[in-house]
């Protein structure tokens, strides 16, 4: 970025002002792709989807239109909470828990959107392997750790997310919406670090670095 450092401080103060004015979800934006898959695998007869770290529901409620079953896991209290006063009157189902020790081969579709970080990385691909059927499939929407070769990527990201927010937010927020409340954490493990775990668990993954500082990946168990 050219000029001074007080320069560049002053025009990321003016992008975060900017953000803060008009927030937009990183993850939603990424829910076409997990969707997509989704029907991929109701039409391939799968009935249960699980959503792990599922906030207060907006994925949620769009896998709750494809498939019979629709399970979101959510560990913190007041999200938990929320989802399930959303769909109270709905054959959703709430667990208010951390993912891990699964039930064997139960799910057809397991979706990690941003949540993947939050645990340890081999173990949880581990459960989610072992909880889906033959033919199902785990999509990930991931946060990993930046690193110098995602500086590029970074940066066209920081410059499109006000123009993203000005969009789709036209009017000026005062607080972030209730769904990007939930606590977060950094991710401690770069992409190459996450990719090659991943490789190790589920041979054959898919995964691809994307803007808005995410990445995406889908693996298929074997049929």
């Amino acid at each position: 970025m050219p000029g001074s450092a007080a320069q560049r401080m002053g025009f990321l103060a003016v992008l975060a002002r900017v953000n803060a004015a008009h927030p937009w979800s990183h993850n939603d934006a990424y829910a076409r792709f997990v969707l997509r898959h989704a029907r991929g695998v109701r039409r391939r007869g799968g009935d249960t989807a699980v959503d792990v770290g599922c906030g207060t529901g907006n994925l949620l409620s769009a896998l709750s239109e494809i498939f019979p079953t629709a399970i979101g896991i959510e560990p913190d209290p007041d999200a938990a909470d929320a989802a399930a006063r959303r769909f109270s009157a709905d054959a959703v189902q709430i667990e208010r828990r951390p993912f891990g020790s699964e039930p064997h081969r139960a799910y057809d579709l397991i979706a990690f959107v941003a949540s993947l970080h939050h645990m340890p990385l081999r173990t949880a691909l581990q459960d989610a392997r072992e909880a889906l059927r033959p033919g199902g499939r785990v999509v990930i929407v991931g946060v990993a750790r930046e690193t110098s070769t995602d500086a590029l990527r970074s940066g066209a990201s920081l410059l499109l997310n006000p123009l993203v927010g000005l969009v789709r937010h036209p009017k000026r927020a005062t607080r972030p919406p209730a769904h990007m409340q939930a606590p977060s954490t950094a991710a401690t493990l770069s992409f190459d670090e996450i990719r090659t775990i991943a490789g190790e668990v589920l041979p054959g993954i898919r995964m691809r670095r994307r803007l808005f500082w995410r990445y995406t990946a889908s693996w298929q168990a074997p049929l």
